[in-house]
């Protein structure tokens, strides 16, 4: 792959597949003269790409219409997406989709990586949307998984609560319909036999005496919902349930919307021309501040020293563990056998050595950043810590 030369080329360019390969940048016009009038107001020093991947970053979270810094971001992280997903090519060979399909799955999930990512705590989107792409090809390649093999009846048996809330709000159902589905869908499971079995993956539809069974559950169980409605006949909570699987499986295989995709309800006109209209002058002025940028690499220098000494603190066979695990890639089985122990103790060396870090770096930020250390901020701090253990034994590696 040919890497991009520029500030404007890495925030206005989207990658180019040709027979399932790379094969170029092709360049959004609307993104590259959004990228080129902001630059023209900044000094040279100042053109960095980790200042614009924050700027655009904290752009997409403050403004009324995020879409031209999501166009931006997404432009910005079409590499570590590429070569993630390049990464984990040789191991998914269980499924029919090409380097294009897992990309366009993978990045799609930017908003969400976005919504999570905090980057005056990590330090790097970049880094940090390494491992989340990484994360969101393992998640689809393992409900895909089941999906492709399963029909909507065993679809719905396997699912979680978690997943079916989320392909309903994703179909934009209102919340009064939201909570009826998983009523009518709770009483299924529990009704419905055969009953959950991970092998089961084709089964015929519910017999009519089943779904009268759970029409009658529902209507017992509806009073307990904030918007109860009216009584539900077999034929209702059948539609419904239909619906539900249907769902499901369109959560597990989004269509992804190009920017230049008709803008709905027009002939003309594409999706990205309504991308330059999200421009805030005002949070330019807000970012451009070189004490902010000074403070943010200062704090980047001294997380990488302080976790540099940690590791240098423990003990030999810690760090050849982290050594073999993260720059390596070697899987547990293979650590073992390298280190001639038993796997369940490579297991358990690995989670007190996370464990000793986490804590030491946890009080660090506590004493250093004075940062009120919370369940949530100890959960993203361990994700820092990760993200950084793979970053760093990976430059180690190059």
């Amino acid at each position: 792959m040919r890497p991009r030369k520029n500030i404007t080329e890495l925030f206005s360019t989207f990658l180019q597949f040709e027979s399932d390969r790379f094969s170029g940048w092709i360049t959004d016009g609307k993104l590259n003269r959004s990228m080129r009038i902001c630059l023209n107001q900044l000094n040279e020093t100042q053109a960095n790409e980790d200042f614009w991947a924050v700027y655009w970053h904290k752009s997409w979270q403050k403004s009324e219409k995020p879409e031209l810094a999501l166009g931006h971001m997404s432009a910005y992280l079409q590499e570590p997406c590429y070569w993630t997903v390049n990464k984990m090519m040789p191991r998914s060979q269980q499924s029919n989709d090409k380097m294009p399909d897992f990309f366009q799955v993978a990045i799609a999930s930017v908003p969400k990586i976005l919504k999570s990512c905090n980057p005056d705590v990590s330090g790097s989107v970049k880094a940090y949307a390494s491992i989340a792409f990484g994360n969101i090809i393992r998640d689809y390649l393992r409900q895909n998984k089941e999906a492709d093999f399963c029909n909507n009846w065993a679809l719905l048996l396997k699912t979680s609560r978690k997943l079916l809330t989320e392909s309903l709000q994703n179909a934009g159902l209102e919340p009064a319909t939201i909570e009826r589905y998983l009523l009518a869908w709770t009483c299924f499971e529990t009704i419905y036999v055969p009953r959950k079995n991970p092998q089961l993956r084709q089964i015929s539809a519910p017999e009519p005496e089943t779904w009268q069974a759970v029409a009658s559950a529902y209507n017992q169980m509806r009073h307990q919902l904030s918007s109860p409605g009216g009584e539900c006949t077999k034929e209702t909570i059948e539609r419904w349930l239909t619906e539900a699987g249907n769902q499901i499986r369109k959560y597990l295989y989004p269509a992804v919307k190009s920017l230049n995709s008709p803008k709905p309800g027009y002939e003309e006109g594409e999706l990205q021309d309504e991308l330059v209209d999200g421009f805030r002058e005002t949070l330019l002025t807000e970012l451009i501040q070189q004490e902010e940028q000074a403070a943010r690499t200062e704090q980047k220098q001294q997380i990488n020293a302080f976790l540099e000494d940690a590791i240098a603190k423990l003990d030999t066979t810690a760090q050849r563990l982290l050594e073999l695990y993260y720059q390596k890639a070697f899987t547990q089985q293979e650590i073992a056998k390298e280190l001639a122990i038993q796997q369940y103790t490579v297991s358990r060396k690995l989670s007190k050595t996370r464990e000793s870090l986490l804590l030491a770096l946890t009080r660090w930020c506590q004493e250093t950043l004075h940062i009120s250390v919370t369940s949530d901020v100890v959960k993203y701090i361990s994700t820092v810590l990760e993200e950084w253990l793979q970053a760093h034994y990976q430059n180690i590696d190059s």
